[in-house]
């Protein structure tokens, strides 16, 4: 099997972890309704997956740094498994907070190492795109797992889905076992040693627009089943067909976002998407009500947004390229953190305002990452001109 066949594998299962870490927000309403909970407070179960994953892999990858790479996916894997089946043996509200939690831990450590795989097994210069096509499995599950989640959580009771996911996650261990080599990890990181990285002005911008951006992204999509149903007034079947066509965008912008960083590098591709995030998420605010409008405006909000997840991880990478697997793991924290961030704002604003109002706060959110992206490109390419004109100087003294 070919290294490219390989990391199509990894991506594969990162539809699977994927779909776990998606579906709630698909399926937010009927959960909030089945355990006796507000649509608000249901939310706060991303909030409680994305925080444990913020602050749990980093630790977890520090302390496995030196394991075998295909070892600590298996293991991941296992764990995962398990917190899908919490879902479905034990239930009640508190047990599902634990769930997220096990889920949030396991699915950090696997997206992380699985990564870091797939950019080895890359060959020179195509990291951009292999890192994308694991984002890709990402957006099939936005495609393919959340939408379909919706029909069967419409069908059957919602567990069920869980339990699904966690016995394809033990068969996903046989597909790492026998398709992925192994690889050996890496000298071990203090964790103070990692957050020294925060204290260069590019990897702390870097990572701010991270934050920022998905903090936008995620304050919307966190309450988008509760829009489409309240807002714009879909059907079950309107509904299903709105998160699908949702994710059939986001498949084709993680896409796009790989190839465009390679052609034409991390900047244009970062700024320009995050742009038309903004307007895509201004749009869905004035003319949410349309259906007929909605349908274009989900699609253009997905692609736009997830362009910049590969354009913006392969970035990171490229600021520490000895300490790629630290930035990794720093980039998914934040981005965790804004995703926790975004769910917990967009519960606010759903209590206290509307759910009409979401949007506006993303577009904020949004507009503000691509304004410090914008600055920080700026100013790394004045320091650039600056270092090149100091160095012919030398030359021309020497």
């Amino acid at each position: 099997m070919s290294n490219a066949w390989k990391i199509y594998m990894l991506a594969i299962i990162s539809f699977l972890v994927g779909t776990s870490e998606f579906i709630i927000a698909g399926i937010l309403d009927k959960v909030a309704a089945d355990v006796g909970v507000s649509v608000s407070a249901a939310g706060q179960l991303i909030t409680v997956f994305s925080l444990a994953y913020a602050f749990g892999t980093p630790i977890i990858m520090a302390l496995t740094a030196r394991m075998e790479r295909r070892r600590l996916l298996l293991y991941s894997l296992g764990l995962f498994a398990a917190g899908n089946l919490i879902a479905v043996a034990l239930p009640g509200f508190e047990f599902l907070f634990v769930s997220r939690i096990v889920l949030a831990l396991s699915t950090g450590v696997f997206v992380v190492t699985a990564l870091t795989v797939a950019s080895k097994l890359a060959p020179p210069g195509k990291q951009g795109s292999a890192i994308a096509t694991l984002v890709m499995g990402f957006s099939t599950a936005l495609i393919v797992g959340v939408p379909l989640g919706r029909v069967v959580a419409s069908v059957y009771d919602w567990p069920l889905i869980f339990g699904a996911i966690g016995i394809l996650g033990l068969l996903a261990m046989l597909i790492i076992l026998f398709a992925i080599p192994q690889t050996d990890g890496e000298e071990p990181v203090p964790l103070r040693s990692q957050l020294t990285l925060l204290k260069q002005p590019k990897i702390a911008a870097a990572l701010t627009v991270t934050f920022l951006w998905i903090a936008g992204y995620s304050i919307v999509y966190t309450y988008i089943s509760p829009f489409l149903l309240t807002v714009t007034k879909l059907s079950e079947q309107g509904v299903s067909a709105g998160l699908f066509a949702f994710g059939i965008a986001s498949l084709i912008g993680s896409k796009i976002g790989g190839f465009s960083t390679d052609k034409w590098g991390a900047p244009r591709t970062l700024v320009s998407g995050m742009l038309f995030h903004t307007i895509a998420l201004i749009l869905l605010s004035l003319t949410g009500q349309s259906p007929a409008i909605v349908f274009p405006l989900l699609m253009l909000w997905a692609f736009t947004a997830w362009s910049s997840g590969p354009t913006q991880q392969y970035y990171l990478m490229s600021l520490a390229p000895g300490a790629s697997g630290i930035m990794l793991s720093l980039n998914t924290s934040v981005l965790q953190l804004g995703m926790a961030a975004g769910a917990g704002l967009g519960g606010i604003v759903v209590e206290q305002a509307s759910l009409t109002s979401i949007s506006w706060i993303g577009a904020t959110g949004v507009i503000l990452a691509a304004a410090t992206a914008t600055a920080s490109f700026g100013i790394s390419h004045q320091r650039s001109r600056r270092k090149a004109a100091e160095s012919r100087l030398v030359k021309t003294g020497a």
